[in-house]
C-alpha cells in the first residue's frame, strides 16, 4: 500500500461523520422527544403564565358549551304565559338567567348559539390565516412578477373597505352555513398578514439553508413547509386568534342589522333586545341584554389572553426552559454547577 493510500484511509477513519454514537435511542425516546417538545412544552409555557390559563380556560368552557352544554340544556321554546321573567326567581335551573317577553330562557338562547360561533371562527380563522400566509410566503420567495401581481391583489383589497363588502357579499350569497359565513366574514380580513409575511420573507428567503436546498433542487412547496414555514408559525398563530376575535364582533354586527338571519346568534339575541326596549325598560329587562354581551365579551376576553400568551409559547427560549429533553451543552453545565454548589 502506497503512502498517500494509507494517509487517505486515516483520515477516512477520523471523519467525525464516520463515527457512531455510544447511546442507542429506542423509538420510546424518539415518541418522548417528539410528545415533549410539541405537546408538553407548550403546555408547561402556558400554565406558567395566568394569561394562558386564563384565556385557555374560557375558551375550553365555550368549547364544552357548543358540546356538551347543549346536550344538557333543552332548546329554547317560547311560552306566552309566562313572559319576561327575571334572574334567580326561584324557576327552573333553565330558567335561572330569565327569560324574554315570548318565554324564551336567556341561558338556552347563549348556549345553542354557541356552536354555530364557535364554527364560524374556526373556518374564519383557518381561511384569513391561511389565504394571507400562503399569498405573502409566496410573494415573499418568489419575488418578481409574481410578487408584483399577488401584491397588486393584496393592496386591491386592502383599499376596500371591511365591513360594507361583508354586506354587500352576504346579501348577494345570502348563506345559510355557519362554515360559510365564517369566509365570508374574513375575505377582507387577510390582506394585513398577506403583506406582513412577505415582507418578513425577503429575509427568511436569503438565510443559508434556504438557498441551499434551492440549488439542490428542493421543490418550492417542500422548501416553503419544512424550512420557512416554522419561522413563521408564531405569527401566523396570534394571526390567528385575531382573526377569530374579528370574526365574532363581526358577525354580532350583521346578526344585529339584521343582513344575517340563519340560525341563532347573540347578535339576534341583542338586536331583539334593543327593538323591545331592554335599554330603557331598567333593572327588570337588563338581564335580556347582558345574557349575549357577556357571552360576546367573554369569548373575546379569551381570545386575548390566549393570543397574548401565544406570543410567549413560540419564544425559543422560553420553550427549551420548559423542554426537559433538550438540556444539553451549556445548559447541563448550569445544572451540573448548580447541583454541585448546592450540595452539601
Amino acid at each position: 500500500m502506497k503512502p498517500s493510500e494509507s494517509a487517505d484511509s486515516d483520515t477516512i477513519e477520523e471523519l467525525p461523520f464516520e463515527t457512531t454514537s455510544d447511546v442507542e435511542t429506542t423509538r420510546r425516546d424518539v415518541v418522548y422527544r417528539m410528545l415533549d417538545q410539541f405537546v408538553l412544552a407548550p403546555g408547561r409555557v402556558i400554565l406558567n403564565d395566568w394569561r394562558g390559563v386564563i384565556g385557555l380556560t374560557i375558551i375550553l368552557i365555550y368549547i364544552l358549551i357548543g358540546t356538551v352544554g347543549v346536550w344538557i340544556v333543552p332548546p329554547p321554546s317560547s311560552d306566552d304565559t309566562l313572559g319576561m321573567v327575571g334572574i334567580f326567581t326561584g324557576l327552573d335551573w333553565k330558567l335561572m338567567f330569565g327569560t324574554n317577553p315570548a318565554g324564551e330562557g336567556i341561558l338556552p338562547l347563549m348556549f345553542h348559539a354557541t356552536p354555530s360561533m364557535l364554527k364560524m371562527m374556526l373556518a374564519g380563522g383557518v381561511f384569513g390565516t391561511g389565504l394571507g400566509a400562503a399569498i405573502g410566503m409566496i410573494a415573499g420567495y418568489k419575488g418578481g412578477r409574481v410578487e408584483s401581481a399577488l401584491m397588486l391583489c393584496t393592496d386591491t383589497m386592502m383599499t376596500i373597505p371591511g365591513l360594507p363588502l361583508v354586506i354587500v357579499v352576504t346579501f348577494i350569497f345570502n348563506p345559510q352555513n355557519p362554515y360559510l359565513i365564517g369566509i365570508l366574514i374574513v375575505l377582507p380580513f387577510w390582506t394585513g398578514l398577506a403583506r406582513a409575511i412577505r415582507s418578513q420573507m425577503l429575509t427568511l428567503r436569503e438565510i443559508e439553508y434556504v438557498e441551499s436546498n434551492r440549488l439542490m433542487g428542493i421543490s418550492t412547496g417542500a422548501i416553503l413547509t419544512k424550512d420557512i414555514l416554522p419561522n413563521l408559525a408564531p405569527y401566523i398563530a396570534v394571526n390567528f386568534v385575531f382573526i377569530s376575535r374579528t370574526v365574532v364582533f363581526n358577525t354580532t354586527a350583521l346578526y344585529y342589522l339584521g343582513v344575517l338571519n340563519f340560525g341563532s346568534h347573540w347578535g339576534q339575541t341583542l338586536n331583539s333586545a334593543f327593538r323591545g326596549g331592554a335599554v330603557i325598560s331598567g333593572f327588570n329587562a337588563m338581564h335580556w341584554l347582558l345574557g349575549p354581551v357577556v357571552a360576546i365579551v367573554g369569548l373575546a376576553l379569551g381570545t386575548i389572553l390566549l393570543s397574548q400568551a401565544l406570543d410567549r409559547l413560540f419564544n425559543p427560549r422560553i420553550r427549551a426552559r420548559h423542554q426537559k429533553t433538550t438540556t444539553t451543552g451549556d445548559d447541563e453545565v448550569a445544572e451540573e454547577s448548580t447541583a454541585t454548589t448546592t450540595t452539601p
